[in-house]
């Protein structure tokens, strides 16, 4: 992983930091304020190459806040990244995620060039499944229709009839024709799904190695440690952390609910970068963070940003046999109507 550092960043000049002021100004409760000349550089010289290069960068939540706030253009869960990746109006994309994103951002924009910082920015709920175990699934339970969350490979996406993200997977379940569905591959996001429709839910056991980690004794270490807290987590954590939790949705929905009720405290219980960005729109609420960080995220760094601008670097492709196929499981989702991520 690269990670930014005095002796690789790129020259700090009076330039950069007046280019950076307005945007450190927004950050200095979240970045101390001596990192931010090594991060100033980075910034600087990435924004003015995305000008020149005709790029646009899209930034997961999962992102650390120099990333999320200092360079991205557009930002937000995979849902939200699915959608703008497909209006996307530029040249370039740099995706700052995870090679499933990218992946998908390449399906919705196959004339555009889509790059990744790091191709090792995995997931492991992208690695739980191949295609073949779809095929396999398909044939043990013929004319089931398979919904495939968006954290795989465009590979299971194409074996599949639909894809679904955390906002949205309940509505997606509840718009096919079948009283049974296929859910792939989280496990606890599937459970979730199935206590709230009266279809069966066949599932596949894969985790998120970072929502996995959350356990219930830890929310009742926190409630006790912080009374009055209010608990936010994310559907793919195990079943009794759901059941220990004020709120339970997206990442999208948990940003809402912060907007919404406003707590004195909050916890959210997914992965810890999230808890920075959030609180830079927040300044007056106290995030208590429980860091969880995905190993595969912060594989991106504003120095590998930079590296993949400069010499177009790390370019996405999709085997041209299974893009059409995964696209339309991922334009199936989007042109379902927009439903609230509460």
């Amino acid at each position: 992983m690269r990670q930014s550092s005095l002796e690789d960043a790129p020259a700090l000049t009076p330039e950069a930091l007046r280019a950076t002021d307005s945007i450190y100004q927004r950050v200095q409760h979240i970045i101390p304020a001596m990192e931010w000349p090594v991060h100033a550089a980075y910034i600087a010289a990435i924004l003015k190459l995305k000008r020149e290069r005709n790029a646009i960068i899209l930034a997961h939540n999962y992102q650390t806040p120099e990333i999320f706030h200092g360079v991205s253009d557009l930002t937000g869960d995979s849902l939200a990244l699915a959608r703008k990746a497909a209006r996307a109006d530029a040249d370039v994309i740099v995706l700052c995620g995870v090679h499933f994103m990218a992946e998908t951002a390449k399906l919705m924009n196959p004339a555009k060039t889509v790059l990744i910082p790091d191709l090792d920015a995995g997931c492991s709920l992208a690695s739980s499944i191949s295609g073949n175990d779809v095929r396999l699934l398909r044939k043990q339970y013929p004319g089931v229709p398979v919904v495939t969350y968006v954290n795989t490979s465009a590979e299971v996406k194409a074996e599949s009839d639909i894809c679904c993200t955390s906002a949205n997977a309940l509505q997606v379940v509840e718009s096919l024709d079948s009283d049974r569905v296929i859910f792939l591959p989280d496990e606890f996001l599937g459970r979730y799904v199935a206590g709230q429709t009266k279809k069966e839910v066949i599932l596949w056991k894969g985790h998120c190695e970072v929502h996995e980690k959350f356990s219930a004794r830890d929310l009742h270490a926190y409630r006790e440690h912080y009374p009055g807290i209010l608990i936010l987590a994310h559907p793919e954590c195990p079943p009794d952390v759901l059941a220990e939790a004020d709120f339970i949705g997206s990442t999208a929905g948990m940003i809402d609910e912060v907007a919404d009720r406003k707590p004195q405290r909050v916890l959210m219980v997914t992965e810890c970068s999230m808890s920075d960005n959030v609180a830079v729109e927040f300044p007056k609420i106290e995030f208590v963070r429980p860091c969880n960080l995905c190993p595969h995220m912060k594989k991106i760094t504003l120095s590998g940003i930079l590296d993949s601008l400069q010499s177009i670097k790390h370019v996405v492709e999709v085997d041209p046999s299974i893009a059409e196929r995964a696209r339309q499981a991922v334009q199936r989702m989007l042109e379902l109507p927009l439903q609230t991520t509460r």
